[in-house]
This record gives structure tokens, sequence and C-alpha cells, in this order.
């Protein structure tokens, strides 16, 4: 029996595709514009085919062609449409061109007709206005001929040493006469210690924490919790620090971000530092 079959759009450096390589299927193209995750890409995935640029421009014949195969052959179309215009650690611009590029994955959906789909977003997109947004994605999802289910899993639940909530759309053809469903998240949560106690940094080439983000733990009734009234009775804003965490031993740490600045990360439990490059490629 030949392994099922898999797209990745917006694959990034390849993240998802591991996840699909690891469940025994076999990738036939990823679809990225960013030039140094396509670069990272090929290297984990030599010999997936990658189309490298916009999805807007990728035509459905061309991307049939590249992986083999015709519609409605394809079994799983997998993708992440950009999140920044809906991420709460953004400025949730309910305008944000980004959020419209999940129309393009519709458009290659509804082209390759495969039999499964899974999309993935942040929580943020079922918040407060951004949920006018959701609903007009799950209408074209359903019009496009599949039964869709959408709903928040937090990979803690999964076996991931922190916590990271998604929204998590599953879809099935039509025709094939399945109701699409979701894993039920069993798994014991692993906190920052049973991952990361045997790790002690790099010494010169830690980010070590500014003097503001030592002002707000010195005022902490518990040293290491951060309390970001604190953080703008100091700084009169918030501005920059809505990624600024701490950690502690004996609890899940909290979601890994995209970017990092001076004042925002993932502090140390008991050393003032933020999490070292090592510590994060374990959580």
């Amino acid at each position: 029996m030949s392994a099922p079959t898999v797209i990745s759009t917006f694959a990034g450096c390849g993240g998802s595709s591991l996840g699909y390589q690891w469940a025994g299927y076999d990738e036939r193209l990823a679809v990225e514009w960013d030039d140094n995750a396509v670069e990272t890409f090929r290297m984990n995935f030599p010999d997936v085919p990658v189309y490298r640029g916009d999805i807007g421009k990728l035509a459905v014949d061309k991307a049939l062609r590249l992986a083999g195969l015709r519609p409605g052959e394809l079994d799983v179309l997998d993708g992440s449409p950009p999140c920044q215009g809906f991420s709460i650690a953004g400025k949730r611009d309910f305008g944000d061109s980004r959020n419209q590029l999940f129309k393009e994955y519709v458009r290659l959906l509804q082209g390759l007709r495969p039999k499964v789909f899974v999309m993935e977003n942040v929580s943020g997109m079922v918040k407060g206005k951004m949920k006018i947004i959701f609903a007009e994605i799950m209408r074209e999802l359903k019009a496009s001929g599949y039964r869709v289910k959408a709903r928040l899993l937090n990979a803690m639940c999964f076996g991931v040493p922190q916590s990271r909530e998604r929204m998590i759309f599953i879809g099935v053809r039509e025709d094939l006469g399945i109701e699409p469903s979701h894993p039920v998240g069993n798994r014991k949560k692993i906190p920052f210690r049973d991952v990361c106690s045997d790790l002690r940094g790099n010494g010169e080439s830690d980010r070590m924490l500014p003097d503001i983000v030592l002002r707000v733990a010195e005022r902490q009734p518990q040293k290491w919790s951060t309390d970001l009234k604190i953080f703008k009775s100091i700084k009169a804003n918030c501005a920059s620090a809505i990624s600024l965490q701490w950690t502690l031993w004996d609890r899940i740490c909290g979601t890994l971000v995209k970017t990092e600045t001076f004042i925002a990360g993932i502090v140390h439990p008991d050393r003032e530092r933020y999490l070292s490059l090592g510590e994060y490629k374990r959580l």
C-alpha cells in the first residue's frame, strides 16, 4: 500500500512537514515564499519539491504538475496562513492584508480537491472582532465541498512542553461521507524542570535582562512572575512587552514566539537572563 500524500502550504522551515514525515506521509510539494525558510526547508527535506514564491501566483495546474498528481488524488492539503493580523501579540489589525491569505489556500483547495485538509491559525481569530473573519473562513471552506470542524487545541496536551493554543481546522471532502474529528489531548503536561533542568546556558552568548525587566522583577511578591501593570508603572506603557513572560521550574512554559525584542522574551526561573537557545530548542 502506498503512503498517503500531502502538500504543505505556508511550509516555513518544515515543522508540519516533519510531523507528516514521522506519520509516514509522502510529501509531494511544499509552498513557501521566505528565502531563509526555503533554504532551511531544503536542508531538512532535500527530496521534497519546493515552490519558492508567492502562493497567490501558484496556479493549480502547476501545483498538480509539481506534485505529480491529478485533481482529487491528493490525500491531505496542509497549511497555516499567516497569523500576524489575528494574533493577540500583534496589533490585531482587522484590515491586515495577511488576514486574507486564507483565500489563496481556499483557491488551491478547490482546484486540488484533496480528500482531507488541515489548516491552523492562532486562537486570536475567534476573539473579539476577528470572529467575523473566522466565520467567513468557515463559510468558504464549507462552500468548497467539505465537511468542516474547527477546535482550539493546546500543544501542551499532546506532549509539547509549552502552552501553545491554536485553532485547528479539519475538513473532509463531502463525497467521502465522513465527519471530521479532532484528536483528544490526554498526554501528561511537561513542566520546564523536566525539559531543561540540566541546561545552564552558554555564558557570554546568553541574552541578559535589561534594567527595566530587573526592576519589574524586584517589585513582584514572588520574584519571577511578571505583572504587566508593574511594567506599565515603570515604563508608562506596555509596548513591546506583550511577549514578556516568566517561566517557573514546575510550570508549563508559555508560548514561544517568532521574534524577541530587548524587553521581551521568556525569563529563566531563577537566573537573570532570558532562556538560552538550547532551552528554546528543548521546548
